[in-house]
């Protein structure tokens, strides 16, 4: 042990300034008394309050006079606060009310003061058969011969069939009543000491919560380095040896065979008559059901952890939605300020309304032009005529007409019929004009074909006679 640090431990770890305090005798007992006797993890500060105020009733009745004047809320504050830090005081979700829990330091001091007493019974043989079998377990988990791992077992097994067979002959190998109080006595006192470590395993998972909510508070970069930095300190304590093994320990204590398993180990050990003898705490028939609690007690400080990273990124989303309804404010406001101050003349002038796009993927891939290979050839007529009259007579439809005659029906109207039309607009190129109809009805035009219904047009032909034709009604609308 180093002097400089025993000398920083002394001026600041609580359980060093607990035996060095001047009411350290009052202290110790009535939290003993409080959290460890009946094993409470958390009590609320009327409970602990009107406690502290028995405990110290008795204490003034004993001494005659008035010892310990302050309040005893005044001393709770006291041991919560951060210059003793002997009580953790918080609020509990969804309640309004502090809540005191016993620090992992004050226990050391506790349990310190506990081991001063002189015990009646000091169990050696049980400690050194638990030495032989951890370096037992140690030797043989890392084992890498195969060989000798099967010699050991082998070794063990014929240990079990003598055994066995001593049995059988009505050899029973007991344990004396001295073995049997030592064994139990050691197994409390480790069944004690794991409440122990849970309280320091939350503790650290606690250190971690502080400072994950210390670092939230004072962080101005970007979220994914906050998450990595944050994720990167608990998965550390995770992958400590202490992390773990408490994970390996939580996952066996869960299983509902070992809960059942220890239940009935605890039940048959407490009705030996040696165990009885020694008038053992009641607590440790549901010494595993504390465990529990404890454990929760554990996860539940790693949930706020996460609670807290979530609180983290919907404040974080907040606070730049609120930065965006702000800019929009102030660019509503500048606006309005500047309303009567704008010039009616056109300050600005835009070729057009929106931009023309002209995306690469929309051009057509490049197409080699043909190139047609002309031969030059004697056409011989053989004195046959050929008549030209055929080029002049074919029929040419104008499309953008029959639109227009459309479009100034509609002007008067929100429909036509394609009859009304014919009657309007006579019909002069026959059935090659009703096909030009037809085809703006169902590629150009808005229109409606009903084959329920139909009409009869007729026009007059090229040599004066009347055509009919019978259609669907067609309907063009605006």
């Amino acid at each position: 042990m180093d002097y400089q640090q025993l000398v920083t431990q002394r001026r600041t770890h609580p359980a060093w300034r607990l035996l060095a305090a001047d009411n350290a005798a009052m202290i110790a007992s009535f939290l003993h008394a409080s959290f460890i006797a009946p094993n409470q993890r958390t009590i609320g500060r009327q409970q602990l309050a009107s406690q502290l105020d028995d405990h110290l009733y008795h204490l003034h009745q004993g001494a005659g006079e008035i010892v310990f004047p302050k309040a005893a809320t005044a001393y709770l504050d006291d041991w919560a606060s951060d210059e003793r830090g002997w009580l953790r005081k918080y609020y509990p979700p969804g309640d309004d009310e502090a809540h005191y829990d016993l620090a992992s330091a004050t226990e050391q001091a506790l349990e310190w003061l506990k081991n001063l007493g002189q015990r009646s019974f000091i169990g050696t043989e049980s400690r050194l058969m638990t030495v032989f079998d951890l370096l037992h377990q140690i030797v043989d988990g890392s084992e890498l011969d195969p060989r000798a791992r099967i010699a050991e077992l082998k070794r063990r097994k014929a240990d079990i069939d003598v055994e066995i067979a001593e049995i059988g002959a009505g050899q029973f190998a007991l344990m004396d009543p001295t073995q049997v109080r030592e064994r139990f006595l050691q197994m409390a006192a480790t069944a004690r000491d794991l409440l122990s470590d849970f309280r320091a395993v939350d503790t650290n998972f606690r250190t971690l919560d502080r400072q994950v909510r210390e670092h939230i508070a004072t962080w101005d970069g970007s979220k994914g380095e906050l998450l990595q930095a944050i994720f990167g300190q608990r998965d550390m304590i995770a992958d400590t040896d202490e992390g773990r093994s408490f994970r390996a320990f939580w996952d066996l204590l869960m299983s509902p065979s070992r809960q059942d398993e220890l239940t009935s180990l605890l039940d048959a050990v407490l009705k030996l008559g040696p165990v009885r003898e020694l008038q053992p705490d009641a607590r440790l028939q549901r010494i595993h059901y504390d465990w529990l609690e404890a454990g929760e007690v554990t996860q539940r400080t790693v949930a706020r952890l996460s609670e807290q990273l979530r609180r983290y990124l919907d404040d974080q989303a907040w606070l730049e939605n609120r930065r965006i309804m702000q800019l929009i404010r102030d660019i509503e406001q500048k606006a309005l300020a500047l309303r009567g101050e704008v010039d009616e003349r056109a300050f600005m002038e835009i070729d057009d309304a929106a931009p023309s796009l002209g995306l690469s993927m929309d051009r057509t891939l490049y197409n080699p032009p043909f190139k047609p290979k002309i031969t030059q050839q004697i056409v011989s007529d053989d004195g046959v005529e050929i008549a030209s009259d055929a080029l002049f007579e074919q029929i040419y439809v104008d499309q953008l007409r029959l639109m227009s005659n459309i479009r100034r029906a509609l002007q008067t109207r929100q429909q036509v019929s394609l009859g009304t039309l014919a009657r309007e607009y006579p019909i002069q190129q026959g059935l090659a004009e009703l096909a030009t109809y037809l085809k703006l009805a169902t590629q150009d035009m808005r229109a409606a074909i009903d084959d329920n219904q139909s009409e009869t047009l007729d026009w007059l032909d090229d040599s004066g006679r009347r055509r009919q034709a019978t259609l669907p009604l067609i309907i063009y609308a605006a």
